[in-house]
């Protein structure tokens, strides 16, 4: 999300300085911030519907761990994969790395909380 505010950032500054007009004598309209802000949540709305659209309901979790892995590029953790799959439990994610590492599509980096995950370069 933060990457993507980043992108309005002008148009959120430009709305802010619309708005601070005639703050002084109580006379500021703030219609403007709020179709920027519903907007912003439309846009984000579109963008989470999409990606979830984009999930074939015949896939297993495996499938869509996969797909999501061979999008990452360099070193990613069970939570950002857990977050490009919505759709699927946190025990599901993990078996379907395990699987992953057992085919030796991605190799494991580290253990617990500091485990990291890269594909294997013979995959890619």
């Amino acid at each position: 999300m933060e990457r993507k505010n980043e992108k309005t950032k002008d148009d959120y500054y430009d709305v802010l300085r619309t708005i601070s007009e005639g703050w002084y004598e109580g006379e500021n309209d703030y219609t403007p911030f709020i179709k920027y802000f519903l907007g912003i949540v439309l846009n984000r709305y579109k963008d989470f519907e999409n990606r979830i659209g984009e999930i074939d309901k015949k896939s297993t979790p495996y499938d869509i761990v996969r797909k999501a892995v061979s999008e990452k590029l360099g070193l990613f953790t069970k939570a950002e994969i857990l977050e490009l799959c919505p759709s699927i439990g946190s025990s599901s994610v993990e078996a379907a790395l395990k699987k992953l590492r057992e085919e030796h599509y991605i190799l494991r980096q580290g253990g617990g909380r500091s485990t990291t995950y890269v594909r294997n370069p013979k995959h890619q």
